[in-house]
């Protein structure tokens, strides 16, 4: 039996400190050392492990199982869910359909800059919708790959598009979830979070055209980039306010898809083959050896605007043939998600059976002799095994059904789930270690200790409040997760600093859409569908800057709706 204590060194301020050095040895091996994510990971690990046993009196035994169970989850549901995302569009590909939503994408706009939005932050957000939990990261990232960016600039930017959408993500779970555990209807949490996350959609299309091509690409660009980014953050506030908690980023997703549609439709932007001859440019210097490097030096952008423009005229040409049939039949496999998602997260009926399908495991040795401070035992560490709820299964079952609609062999079927899985195999292991780390850290007390320490900042706590979430979500890569953990802190902290309540829990959920970009978990399903596992670093390195930009702007945004702003609030 084992009690959390928020102090076990005798003060707050001591614990906490010690309690984050899991954290910082995550970040550190990572940003500054460029160690591989697994072995990172790994090493976190241990140090959360030894921090656990040390510092805060528990028990080896309980820190090894908390580690063991932290991993369990790291692999079902979490990388179940990036596994058969893969798979489902390794079969896309395998049948040759592919090729056509490549066309149909190229029929909207043959313009990469455009090509980003359109799929990193309007079809991500809608993968966001639906599954949440890496899919997007991992589906966008293989697309704009075969769109010929290269491999770190389609991760870094799938990675900063799925920020704005992942507050609401998996119909609305996160939400949900802060609600069940503190009591406040969620709706109208997420009617806070609704005027909260919309300046992130605001301005995140325009970042990535940023990423893509620079300032150059933003002058070329920003009429889209605004169209979209305006309507994504008017549907947010509109459906998160009046609609649907659950519906939110579905309806927002396609706003801003119709929003881009629409634009292009009456305007259409320049440079685009100039940034296309660039992106080529730098994929074939990523993919070339040492001296091929060296050579590719000299090649002339002329050269590789020559190159692209033929790969641009193939595409072309490829679009101009393409059927209504066609174009239907490359979008199936995400209009059937969407429907499957729909009706096993919407319709009651199905949604109970599946839920009710889950089998709850006590964890062996761990279950009920973990206590919070309170004294109460701590019901994380019952394990829900979702083996048909869970939006993996339901991925899976989607793949199946596209492999029979695409006469797609099933012994073929079967050597791409096997051969997905090979490749995968280290980001398996990287996402067990980081979940048993945040496992250890969350049992131990250590996460709450850090909790406390930031809460009891007083009034000074508003501005702070949204650090919480994104510290929560940079650990377990789960949005919900982070909520699970701190969505309580937050509601006691405000009420004993004489604050809302509603907005710092719904601080907690916005905070941590942007600490999804650089968590080991999500980094490690980004470098994987792009084909660059062991670069985590480089993804660190490259999206940290933009996480702590966005987190300081959501910081000053929810200290000011505290008082000053406070008629942005319902």
């Amino acid at each position: 039996m084992f009690q959390q204590e928020l102090a076990p060194l005798g003060s707050v301020t001591v614990s906490a400190l010690v309690a984050l050095l899991p954290l910082l040895t995550i970040f550190v091996l990572l940003g500054a050392l460029r160690w591989k994510a697994h072995w990172a990971g790994l090493a976190s690990l241990v140090v959360a492990i030894i921090v656990a046993v040390a510092a805060y009196g528990m028990p080896v035994g309980l820190a090894l199982l908390s580690a063991t169970q932290g991993a369990v989850f790291g692999l079902f549901p979490i990388m179940w869910i990036v596994f058969t995302a893969i798979w489902l569009y390794q079969v896309t590909v395998v049948s040759g359909r592919f090729e056509d939503l490549r066309a149909a994408f190229h029929l909207i706009s043959d313009d990469p800059r455009v090509q980003a939005i359109i799929i990193a932050f309007c079809f991500g957000g809608l993968l966001e919708a639906l599954a949440g939990f890496g899919a997007p990261v991992a589906i966008t990232g293989v697309m704009l790959m075969a769109l010929g960016f290269s491999a770190v600039r389609a991760a870094v930017v799938v990675l900063l598009a799925n920020t704005a959408p992942v507050a609401f993500g998996a119909i609305g779970t996160p939400i949900i979830t802060a609600g069940t555990l503190t009591g406040i209807p969620y709706a109208e949490i997420g009617a806070y979070v609704g005027r909260q996350t919309p300046l992130l959609a605001f301005i995140v299309p325009a970042l990535l055209v940023l990423l893509v091509d620079g300032k150059r690409g933003l002058r070329e660009t920003w009429p889209v980039a605004l169209s979209v980014g305006v309507t994504f953050a008017v549907g947010q506030f509109v459906a998160a306010n009046y609609l649907s908690v659950e519906l939110t980023d579905i309806v927002a997703a396609l706003a801003g898809l119709v929003a881009a549609v629409v634009t292009l439709k009456v305007w259409t932007p320049r440079g685009g083959e100039e940034a296309a001859a660039r992106l080529h440019r730098e994929h074939e210097t990523e993919v070339a050896g040492p001296q091929d490097r060296r050579e590719a030096g000299s090649v002339t952008a002329a050269g590789a605007g020559v190159q692209t423009q033929t790969q641009q005229e193939a595409l072309a040409e490829h679009a101009a043939g393409l059927t209504r049939g066609k174009v239907l039949m490359a979008f199936f496999p995400y209009l059937l998600v969407i429907v499957v998602f729909s009706l096993a997260k919407l319709w009651t009926p199905l949604s109970s059976f599946l839920v009710g399908r889950d089998v709850k495991i006590p964890w062996p040795g761990l279950d009920q002799n973990v206590l919070s401070a309170a004294g109460t035992p701590v019901t994380s560490t019952v394990y829900n095994f979702q083996w048909l709820s869970s939006p993996g299964s339901l991925l899976l079952i989607c793949g199946f059904i596209v492999a029979l609609v695409y006469r797609v062999p099933l012994g073929r079927a079967l050597r791409e789930l096997v051969a997905t899985a090979v490749k995968l195999r280290w980001a398996f292991l990287t996402v067990a270690m980081v979940l048993a780390l945040a496992y250890v850290m969350n049992l131990s007390g250590q996460t709450i200790t850090i909790g406390t320490w930031i809460a009891g900042t007083g009034a000074a706590f508003a501005f702070l409040s949204p650090i919480l979430g994104w510290l929560g979500t940079a650990v377990t890569g789960s949005d919900t997760s982070a909520n699970a953990l701190f969505a309580t802190l937050q509601q006691t902290a405000a009420q004993e600093a004489g604050l809302d309540p509603t907005l710092l829990v719904a601080a907690n959920t916005s905070g941590g859409v942007v600490g999804k970009m650089i968590s080991p978990q999500n980094l490690t399903i980004a470098a994987t569908a792009v084909g660059i596992v062991g670069r985590e670093a480089d993804l660190f390195r490259k999206t940290i800057f933009w996480s702590i930009g966005l987190i300081f702007v959501l910081c000053v945004l929810i200290f000011l709706q505290s008082n000053v702003l406070s008629w942005m609030l319902p």
